[in-house]
């Protein structure tokens, strides 16, 4: 896989068969568009080329700033594009300058300069150019221009698509995690750094490792105690363990945690980076009558994680 963000030092793209996309998740129903991709380029033995852009278009474009955030940040997506099978990515830095570009310079400045594409695959609700005017039928009209061939992507696979990334986020905001695992077609993951915690969790016997989300647009999911698989820097193999995310009440915490307890290890790891992938919920944060009543619900949720993880 090669990831170009320069676009101004592409190279030449053998009969360049592209699509274009935010493809925050890379969930199954991106999936169906990446499968037409790679299914038009071999039949015109050319090279799939995903563009894709940072930050998000909405971040730049949208009248009311509201948080955007991401399933994926930029090297998720990235490695989930790599895997689905996708050899070259083109990130595009948004700006503003490029979202009011003239629709017709988009097409011969950016797309046809850029890539000289031999195909343009596109959903036909896909919007371009200043005030959003360029669309599927402005790239069919200028094709015979330019030589491109434009190519619809079907509109129940777009709709997909969108009922997908709706779904995901609100499964995850609400600790659906079977839901959103499901439509991901993986299980949902983020990364963070070890720091620092107030080493309650060793007091009562279930020492956590305190996570630092770099990525302050990546959705963490809804408060609650989940099942995980943990893969910490610097160790091949990955652990099982729970996770807490939440205020932690029981001690009248008023800031927001993320917390894991990685079974079977007790390596002091702060300053490394940990992956966590979440395999199920297993209930909603409580507030509990002391340590004694939180340490007992502790032993019955390792239980119900150690039942969840049984199979990975």
């Amino acid at each position: 896989m090669k990831v170009y963000r320069d676009i101004g030092a592409l190279p030449e793209f053998k009969k360049a068969v592209i699509t274009i996309g935010t493809f925050d998740g890379v969930h199954l129903g991106h999936k169906q568009i990446i499968k037409q991709l790679l299914k038009e380029a071999a039949a015109v033995a050319g090279t799939p080329v995903l563009i894709t852009f940072h930050p998000h278009p909405k971040q730049v474009v949208a009248s009311v700033q509201k948080p955007i955030f991401m399933l994926n940040n930029p090297e998720e997506k990235y490695n989930l594009l790599h895997d689905a099978g996708i050899p070259n990515i083109v990130v595009v830095p948004f700006n503003s300058e490029f979202a009011n570009q003239p629709a017709s310079s988009y097409i011969s400045d950016f797309l046809v300069n850029k890539f000289h594409p031999h195909t343009i695959i596109i959903g036909y609700d896909h919007k371009f150019g200043k005030n959003r005017s360029g669309d599927y039928h402005l790239l069919e009209k200028e094709s015979g221009n330019y030589g491109y061939i434009v190519k619809e992507i079907p509109e129940h696979i777009l709709q997909n698509v969108t009922i997908s990334s709706t779904r995901i986020r609100e499964a995850l905001l609400s600790g659906d995690i079977d839901t959103a695992n499901e439509f991901l077609g993986y299980n949902y993951f983020f990364s963070g750094l070890v720091i620092e915690g107030n080493k309650l969790g060793r007091t009562i016997g279930y020492p956590t490792a305190n996570l630092q989300v770099p990525d302050e647009k990546k959705l963490i999911p809804a408060n609650g105690v989940y099942a995980v698989i943990v893969k910490v820097e610097g160790y091949e193999h990955a652990f099982k363990g729970m996770m807490n995310i939440g205020v932690r009440p029981t001690v009248n915490g008023t800031t927001r945690v993320t917390e894991v307890n990685i079974f079977d290890f007790d390596a002091s790891i702060y300053g490394r980076m940990v992956k966590v992938t979440l395999q199920k919920r297993l209930r909603s944060e409580v507030k509990f009558n002391g340590l004694d009543a939180l340490k007992e619900q502790l032993a019955l949720d390792k239980l119900s994680a150690i039942e969840a993880l049984i199979n990975t």
